[in-house]
């Protein structure tokens, strides 16, 4: 039973997410019951749910394949919850007894952004107690948490170790993992496909715990702000928790009207603060460790003292330092870590918006006066979107600054912004392009 375990999993393995499989399918165990009925074992019982809600059709139709009519799912400690038994009574039709499902709660939880990974130092305590408590529910009356920080700095870590202990704890309840973005795309598919009273249903009655990233997204969309204002005050009414996160305090969010404002400001703000230099020494040993990454004292303190700037470059020195090693053969010495240590800090200093302009329009074949114009074209507006979109990611500028670099206003930057992060995710084309810009820009090949 195992083997045909293995090959179904492995059919399965072709037809979906990488990430997905690893981190609902490949964990499920097999066993064959006294009663020759099949026991999927997931473990615990809410991934149990998650796969039954999201892969179920897909299992039973390579079951089906190889002859398997009878099995049910367990949870980790064998208990066989009211939502977890299916079995075939007729050769095509599965019956699910007493179905009750989470409905989707938009995006995965990362595996690894719990609390036990956060590295708590003197710059984020306040926000770790903030989000520990309110996962808890110990000694909090705070229904609504803003955390804030620039980017890479651990806001997603936090706002999600929110999500993972409830869905540990309370496995009941149903939390929402979403962007901003995500939920004004939602609604703008709702209205149209007709289907807006179950879009509000969702978010109003059918959401407990809401994690609401970049909330600045927001900024300038009138009709997304207004249902979202009236959303947050259903779930508040309720006495649902609600977390958000962003780069900007709420007060400094561009073109958000002053109802979603005030909902924003009425949570608790935690500010996150770039690492000093103990906690960067203990972000990069536990980054060694996960990856089983051997580095000396005197590696660890250096990589601590040159990169500086987030948790991300922290965890690219670990990686780079890794990989050159073992792709050279070489112990990891000073020399190896300075090199590498010279090239992520070269590379994140030269870069700049007209460094970026230029790479951008070489690639495309468009002129700068070009990329700048008032221009409609379909030729230019993508490279332009992508010329915003990697000015902001690899450039301290403000929104406003790139847009004026490009004539154009921040309003018109931040849409710019969002359609290649939205396109990326839909298109295997745009996202390869902007795979390829970002491994030039972080190998400072330009």
């Amino acid at each position: 039973m195992a083997t045909i375990w293995k090959q179904i999993k492995a059919t399965i393995q072709n037809q979906i997410p990488a990430h997905c499989y690893r981190m609902w399918i490949d964990p499920i165990a097999v066993q064959e019951a006294d009663d020759g009925e099949l026991v999927l074992t997931c473990p615990n019982v809410f991934s149990c749910r998650r796969v039954q809600e999201h892969y179920g059709p897909l299992i039973r139709q390579e079951l089906h394949k190889h002859g398997i009519s009878q099995y049910r799912f367990a949870s980790g400690n064998g208990h066989k919850p009211e939502t977890e038994t299916a079995s075939w009574e007729l050769p095509h039709q599965i019956t699910f007894q007493d179905m009750v499902l989470k409905p989707a709660s938009g995006r995965f939880l990362h595996k690894d952004f719990t609390f036990d990974q956060f590295v708590v130092g003197r710059n984020n305590d306040f926000a770790y107690s903030a989000s520990l408590a309110m996962a808890s529910r110990r000694k909090c009356d705070q229904s609504c948490l803003y955390l804030l920080s620039k980017t890479g700095l651990g806001k997603s870590h936090l706002a999600q170790a929110i999500g993972h202990h409830i869905i540990a704890e309370y496995p009941e309840e149903r939390v929402y993992y979403v962007t901003a973005e995500d939920f004004s795309n939602e609604m703008v598919q709702s209205f149209r496909n007709d289907c807006f009273e179950q879009f509000k249903g969702k978010y109003r009655n059918q959401c407990d715990v809401l994690l609401l990233e970049d909330v600045h997204s927001l900024g300038g969309k009138d009709r997304t702000q207004l249902e979202l204002a009236s959303t947050l005050d259903s779930l508040f009414d309720s006495g649902k928790k609600i977390i958000f996160s962003s780069c900007y305090k709420p007060s400094d969010i561009p073109r958000l009207n002053d109802k979603l404002r005030s909902r924003f400001s009425y949570g608790l703000v935690s500010v996150i603060d770039p690492p000093d230099f103990k906690t960067r020494v203990r972000i990069l040993k536990k980054k060694a460790r996960s990856r089983k990454i051997v580095l000396s004292r005197e590696i660890l303190q250096y990589l601590a003292s040159e990169l500086t700037e987030d948790i991300r470059q922290l965890e690219s020195g670990v990686m780079q330092v890794a990989a050159k090693s073992s792709l050279l053969g070489m112990s990891i010495d000073k020399q190896l870590a300075e090199s590498v240590v010279r090239n992520i800090i070269c590379a994140r200093k030269e870069i700049t918006v007209d460094v970026i302009k230029k790479i951008v329009c070489r690639h495309y074949s468009v002129s700068l006066k070009d990329l700048i114009s008032r221009s409609r074209k379909q030729a230019i507006v993508r490279p332009r979107q992508m010329a915003m979109y990697l000015s902001r990611r690899y450039t301290d500028a403000p929104l406003q600054a790139i847009g004026k670099a490009f004539n154009r206003y921040h309003a018109t930057a931040l849409h710019s912004i969002n359609a290649i992060e939205n396109g990326a995710r839909k298109s295997t084309s745009l996202r390869k392009q902007v795979e390829y810009f970002s491994e030039k820009l972080d190998r400072g090949d330009f």
